[in-house]
This record gives structure tokens, C-alpha cells and sequence, in this order.
């Protein structure tokens, strides 16, 4: 039956590989999308995508198999990269709020089923509907058509032992703190302030309870703190965004090979 469609192994290539973005990629891979939708809106990506790249004829054999792990691992490390950046805005909430004093008050994510700080979530809600509002889950899927650009169809298997790919995600992952810090550091800059001061007020004030009256200032601050930089924040996350398309493309050609 498989022998007398000879492009089904090829369309089953790329179907993989599309399938794979969305088990990792922002926005595309969150538990609120019913698996069934993720396989048919794949199924339906990858049967426009088979009829604009220039696809082989290939033939199921051993090699066959490895070309779907290929492309498997194309698409989750692809996909993780994306979401490596992206999660620097919450780690920026967590910052924020171990300084405020809601560390402890995390909450389960609906997206990813895991735990959140509060500020986290509240930024990366804000920044997933600017996301949208600037088309930028359309520039994921052209990231995902492109990548046949960078890593051809028929390319047998990932160069993991080259060392510039390791290279490569190490700086990612040390990018992905970099912007944190830079996003909560008026926050977390303004409560360091406010310790110092309160520490002031502790030792010229003995009969002043600093622990019950710090923690409310503290939170009153970082609200007004983070009102009056929210604007600056928002930029941030636009070179979140463009950054996360150039590591993928980044990525997809240290794969490549090119």
C-alpha cells in the first residue's frame, strides 16, 4: 500500500519534524490545545509544506528510520530553544518576587502544568497576548517552513559531538539570564533600596516591628515600580522575541551543517 504513494515517506518526514515544534514551541505546545487539534492542524501544516519544498523520493528502509529520528530531534531542539528564551520572562517574575516576599505563593501554570511565581505569570501572560498581537506565532511557523533551508530533508543524522553546537545552547541558556536579570532589575534594584532603608529605620527605631510593617512597603513599592516600568519592560520582551527567532535560526544552521 505504501509502495504506490511514493511520497508518503517524505510527507511523513516533515510531519514529524512539524509535529515535534509543536511539542516544544511557546504557545503552540501548551496543555490548553487538545492533543487532537495539535496533530490535525500538524497534519494540514505539513501537507502545504509537502507541496512547496522541494521533497525526495525516499524509500522505507533502516536509513528511513533514522531520518524520523532526525527529524524528531530537529524539531524538540528547535522547539526547546525557543522556549529556553521565552522562559526568561518568568524566571524575571521569580526574581521579582523572591524580593517581595511571594516566593512562596507560586501557582500551578495552566500551560505547562507546572509551578509559577505569581509576577512570572502575571508577565508572561501580558507578554504571550503581545506575542500575538504582533503576529509573532505567525513568525514561528515560518521558522518551521524555513528550516528545510538550513536542514535539508534527507540530512542523515545531528552533529551532536560538535562542540559549536554546545557552545551554542550554553550561551542561550546563559542569554536567557541575562535578560531576566535586565527585566527585573528595577524591581529587585528599588527593593534592595527599601531594605537598606528599613534596616536604617530598625536600628534608629528599636520599638518599630520592621517585619511587620516591611513586607506591605515592600509589596507597595514593587506595584509602583513595576507601573512605571512596565512600558520599558515591554520592550524588553520585543527583543525577547526577536532574539528567540535569531537563536532558532542560529540553531537550525550550526545543524545544518552550513
Amino acid at each position: 500500500m505504501l509502495d504506490m504513494v511514493p511520497e508518503f515517506p517524505a510527507f511523513l518526514l516533515i510531519f514529524v519534524r512539524v509535529t515535534s515544534f509543536f511539542l516544544m514551541m511557546p504557545f503552540f505546545s501548551y496543555r490548553t490545545i487538545p492533543a487532537t487539534h495539535k496533530l490535525g492542524f500538524g497534519f494540514f501544516l505539513a501537507w502545504i509544506m509537502f507541496y512547496t519544498i522541494d521533497a525526495p523520493v525516499l524509500e522505507i528502509n533502516g536509513a528511513y528510520f533514522l531520518l524520523i529520528m532526525k527529524e524528531a530531534l530537529v524539531g524538540l531542539l528547535v522547539g526547546f530553544i525557543a522556549y529556553l528564551i521565552l522562559s526568561a520572562i518568568q524566571i524575571a517574575g521569580g526574581f521579582i518576587d523572591f524580593q517581595m516576599g511571594f516566593a512562596i505563593a507560586n501557582v500551578i501554570d495552566p500551560q505547562t502544568g507546572a509551578q509559577s511565581p505569581l509576577t512570572g505569570q502575571y508577565f508572561y501572560m501580558v507578554s504571550l497576548l503581545f506575542l500575538l498581537s504582533v503576529n509573532g506565532h505567525h513568525l514561528l511557523l515560518d521558522g518551521v517552513y524555513h528550516s528545510y533551508e538550513f536542514i535539508p530533508i534527507d540530512q542523515p543524522w545531528i552533529s551532536f559531538g560538535d562542540e559549536e553546537i554546545v557552545i551554542f545552547v550554553l550561551k542561550a541558556f546563559s542569554y536567557m539570564f541575562m535578560i531576566a536579570l535586565q527585566m527585573s532589575i528595577p524591581v529587585v534594584g528599588s527593593l534592595f533600596l527599601v531594605d537598606v532603608a528599613l534596616g536604617i529605620v530598625a536600628r534608629t527605631v528599636p520599638q518599630l516591628n520592621v517585619f511587620v510593617v516591611g513586607l506591605p512597603i515592600k509589596i507597595g513599592v514593587s506595584f509602583i515600580i513595576i507601573i512605571a516600568v512596565i512600558g520599558v519592560m515591554m520592550g524588553v520582551v520585543s527583543q525577547v522575541f526577536e532574539q528567540m527567532l535569531v537563536t532558532m535560526r542560529g540553531l537550525m544552521d550550526l545543524i545544518g551543517g552550513s
